[in-house]
């Protein structure tokens, strides 16, 4: 695994990578594909990378990284309960997703991400759970909010429900405004009594 904060080759090779993964799909991006679109020999790449898999690793965990910061900016900005819990939502979502909601080959890029990444994948939903459940407590000592259930529970409920937004396979649009719609309901349920 690398260093989480990739240094501006690796950077210029994981977005390489991204847009072709998004424009070919996962399986038929070769590393040749990636070194060309980097701008690098393929020997160079192997220096940063050993294989597609670990490059796809490192943007999941890039990915993972951008979002649990994203996340926790936005739940602590000023605003409503549903304008932060909104901007939350969008800063999960983060660039990666945009990417693969826009390309034909998205939910191929879920799936693989999945399949090469999961370890990566569990440990970033449960961190980003984890800064979800802790919101909801600092909200409800704070008298901002009511939960019925456990924050461990709302939250781990929150992130089910943005997964399986994103597994609609709608346009980047459609699913920002569905991720508003979540953000407005979750917290009309919240709002204390």
């Amino acid at each position: 695994m690398h260093d989480t904060s990739p240094d501006t080759k690796q950077q210029a090779i994981l977005e390489s990578a991204a847009s072709a993964f998004a424009s070919y799909g996962y399986r038929k991006t070769s590393m040749d594909d990636i070194a060309r679109a980097s701008g690098v020999s393929r020997p160079a790449l192997y220096v940063h990378f050993r294989n597609k898999q670990d490059i796809l690793r490192s943007l999941v965990q890039l990915y993972y990284d951008e979002a649990a910061e994203g996340v926790a900016l936005a739940l602590q900005a000023d605003g409503s309960v549903a304008k932060r819990l909104g901007n939350a939502f969008l800063a999960q979502a983060g660039r990666m997703s945009e990417v693969m909601l826009g390309s034909p080959h998205g939910m191929e890029l879920l799936e693989s991400s999945t399949g090469v990444a999961m370890d990566i994948v569990e440990a970033g939903e449960a961190r980003l759970s984890d800064i979800y459940a802790d919101w909801l407590v600092d909200e409800m000592a704070a008298g901002r909010i009511d939960l019925q259930k456990s924050p461990e529970h709302v939250a781990t409920t929150l992130m089910a429900a943005l997964k399986g937004l994103k597994k609609q396979g709608m346009d980047p649009e459609s699913y920002q405004a569905r991720m508003e719609t979540l953000a407005i309901m979750v917290a009309t349920g919240l709002a204390t009594r």
